[in-house]
Parts: C-alpha cells; structure tokens; sequence
C-alpha cells in the first residue's frame, strides 16, 4: 500500500518534469495558439477532477448527515476558495499575458514570478492527490485505489503542459536549457510536498475528508477561473481553448469512471 501511495505521488510530478523537459527538444517557444490549447486542456482536466474526484465523493462521505450532507463540501469548497485567495495576496506572482504582478511588491524577475503563479495552483493540487490517498491509506469505502489512481494521472496529464508553460518561455528569454527545465521542474516540487504533508497528518485529517475533498476541489476551481480561464481566452481563436477544455473535460471524467 506504500508503495501505491509513493507512485500515486509521484507521477503528477513526473507530468510536470516531463514538461519541462520539452525545452531540450523544442527550438522555439510555444505559440499562442499551443499555449491557449494547453491551457484549455488542463483547466477541462482540473474541473472535471474537482467535480467527480473531491466534491462528489465529499458528498458521499457526508451522507449520514441526511439532508444537511451539503454542509462540510459547501463549507470546505469556501475555505478553499479563500486560501487561494489568501495566497494570491500575500505571494508575489506574474499571470501570463498580464502586464503587471499581484501581490506584494518584489524585484523578482517576470520569469520567476511566473514560476511563483504556477507554484501556488499547484498546491492544492498536492492537497487533492494526499487527501484522496489518505482515505484510501485508511480504508474510506468510497475512495478505492483505483480512484485515487485516476487522480494521479489526470492531474499528470494536465502538468505536463504547465511544465512546458514554465520551461520554454524561460528558454526563450535568454535562459539556458537546464536552467529553463529546473525552473519547469521546481514549479512543481510544492505538489508531492503537500501530498506527502497532507498524508503523513491523514490520522488527524480523516475525520475531516469530506471537508478536505471539498476544500481541494474550491481551491483548484479558484485557479481554473481567476487564472486559467483568462489566458485560454487570450487574443483571437479562443475556440481552441474551450475544445481543448472540452477534450482534457472528457478525459478527466472517462478516467475517474472508468478507474473509479
């Protein structure tokens, strides 16, 4: 079972290192287009995991509460919501096509405050992955290891633009090639550390889950609306971003049946 919950942690973070290493064999940097395409694919990905991977099992968790089941997913999707928001304020960071960063003022460079915006939707994703393997650690009926598997690979599939994202931009600004993949790869290091984090504490945390299924699910929609949907709707064309929104939707929700 450890050993499950090791490869569960690690290949989201596989995704993102994989994506990063596009830069050794990408000459130039991603085009508009490919951006808004990847960035489409993973916001589909994102909202159907908070969807059928954290917000319907939540609800399920609390089902003995009868009519009053809504309570911990409505009160974990809010909390979640407001860390993010609380993380925005408080970590200097750059979305891409903005002019200007959020957050507190810094010196940083653009590239690494674009690394610090990616960094932080990255942390419930770590929260997601360690919540849902804890239950599965402790025998919570309505997270098998199949569900859990399903989550791991969606979130991997949808790192891996966001590793690219990082990596290929770095490069293109005058950076060299390994020092653009760290960057890709460092951007989603916080993810299995908040995995881990989250399943080491899961003794304390399981009489909590479904309003830590939940609260995942609220801080990933947080992402998908207040940064990812702006830049898949960037410029013309931003009908490839809703396909490929379409596309990373559906596969997110044929793995978690599917596996599930």
């Amino acid at each position: 079972m450890i050993h499950d919950i090791v490869l569960g942690i690690a290949i989201p973070f596989a995704g993102t290192s994989l994506g990063a290493a596009c830069v050794f064999l990408l000459k130039k940097d991603l085009s508009d287009s490919l951006q808004r395409f990847l960035t489409g694919f993973a916001s589909g990905v994102m909202v159907a995991a908070s969807i059928w991977s954290l917000l319907i099992p939540a609800l399920e968790e609390a089902q003995n509460l009868g009519k009053l089941a809504f309570v911990p997913a409505v009160a974990g999707f809010w909390l979640g919501i407001l860390f993010l928001l609380l993380l925005d304020e408080i970590t200097p960071h750059l979305h891409q096509y903005s002019d200007s960063p959020e957050g507190p003022r810094s010196k940083l460079k653009n590239n690494t405050l674009m690394m610090l915006a990616v960094t932080i939707h990255n942390i419930p994703e770590g929260i997601a992955i360690g919540v849902v393997y804890a239950g599965y650690l402790y025998g919570v009926s309505k997270i098998t290891y199949s569900a859990a598997l399903a989550l791991s690979l969606g979130i991997a599939i949808q790192n891996f633009p966001e590793g690219a994202i990082i990596s290929m931009p770095m490069y293109a600004g005058g950076n060299r090639k390994g020092k653009s993949f760290l960057y890709g790869v460092l951007s989603g290091a916080v993810e299995p550390v908040s995995a881990i984090v989250t399943v080491l504490l899961s003794e304390v945390l399981i009489p909590l889950l479904p309003y830590l299924l939940s609260f995942a699910a609220g801080a990933m929609l947080y992402v998908v609306v207040e940064e990812l949907l702006p830049e898949m709707s960037h410029g013309k064309h931003s009908n490839i971003g809703v396909l490929a929104f379409a596309l990373g939707f559906s596969l997110m929700m044929v793995l978690d049946v599917a596996l599930g």
